[in-house]
C-alpha cells in the first residue's frame, strides 16, 4: 500500500519491487503486470511506469511482446548500480559476494591510492586527515565506526582525480557498509587505524609506492579474514 513507499512513491515502489526480485519472490512466478501492482501498492498506472522503467535501467527487468515484463537472469544484472549491490547484499550476507567485492577493490583502490598520493590537492589532503580523525574519533565513541571508515576510503578515491575512480564511489560506498560491518564483527575490532594512517602519511608525503603498498595491504587483511570464515564454513560442513 501508499503508506509503505513512503513519501516519494516512484522511488518507492522502485525499493519494494526491486528487493522483491533480488530476493528471489519472483523465481517461482511471474512479475506481475501493470494493473495487478497498480492494485497491490495503490500506485497510479504512471507510477508503476517509472518504477518499471527504473527497474529495467538496472538490469532486473526486460519486456517483450505478448510475453510482457518478465525478471531478467541475474548475470545481467548491473552490480555497479548501489541499489542493485545494496539489495544483493541484504538479501544474505554472501562470503562470496563479499570476496568477489574485495577483489575488485583490490584491483582498484591502491591504484587510486597511488593517484591521490601524485595529484591530490591540499584540501583533497585534508579530507583524507579528516577521514582519519574521524576514525579515531569514532575509537573514542565520539563518531560513528562505519561511517568514518567509509569517508576515509571515499575521500581517497575522490583524491584520484580521475573521473572513473570518482564515479565509483558510490558502489564502494554501498559494499563497504557490510563488508565493513562483516570484517569487524569477525576480527572482534573496528579497523585498523595504524593501517590508515601508513595510507594517510604515504598520500601526504607524495610517496605513490608507500600509498598503493599500504591500501593494499588493508584490502588483503580483509580477504585474509575472508578465507579463515571460508576454511570455517568447510570445516562444518565436512563434520556433518
Amino acid at each position: 500500500m501508499q503508506h509503505e513507499l513512503g513519501r516519494n512513491l516512484t522511488y518507492g515502489l522502485q525499493e519494494v519491487l526491486g528487493r522483491a526480485i533480488v530476493v528471489g519472490d519472483y523465481t517461482d512466478r511471474p512479475f506481475p503486470n501493470e494493473a495487478e501492482i497498480v492494485k497491490a501498492h495503490g500506485v497510479s498506472r504512471s507510477v508503476t511506469r517509472e518504477a518499471v522503467k527504473m527497474l529495467a535501467a538496472k538490469g532486473l527487468l526486460g519486456a517483450r511482446p505478448k510475453q510482457g515484463t518478465f525478471v531478467r537472469p541475474q548475470d545481467v544484472w548491473n552490480l555497479f548500480d548501489p541499489d542493485v549491490l545494496r539489495w544483493l547484499l541484504e538479501r544474505k550476507l554472501s562470503i562470496e559476494l563479499l570476496r568477489q567485492f574485495n577483489e575488485l577493490r583490490i584491483a582498484m583502490e591502491p591504484e587510486g591510492a597511488a593517484l591521490a598520493a601524485q595529484r591530490a590537492t591540499p584540501e583533497q589532503q585534508a579530507a583524507i586527515s579528516a577521514g582519519l580523525d574521524r576514525m579515531r574519533a569514532a575509537e573514542r565513541g565520539e563518531d560513528d565506526t562505519l561511517d568514518a571508515d567509509i569517508a576515509f576510503h571515499v575521500a581517497v578515491l575522490r583524491a584520484s582525480n580521475n573521473p572513473f575512480y570518482t564515479r565509483l564511489r558510490d558502489i564502494v560506498e554501498t559494499a563497504l557498509r557490510t563488508s565493513i560491518r562483516f570484517t569487524n564483527r569477525i576480527s572482534g575490532r573496528s579497523a585498523s587505524i595504524a593501517e590508515h594512517t601508513a595510507v594517510r602519511d604515504a598520500i601526504l608525503a607524495r610517496d605513490t609506492e608507500a600509498a598503493r603498498a599500504a591500501m593494499r595491504v588493508l584490502i588483503v587483511n580483509v580477504l585474509t579474514l575472508i578465507d579463515q570464515v571460508e576454511a570455517k564454513e568447510r570445516e562444518v560442513a565436512a563434520a556433518r
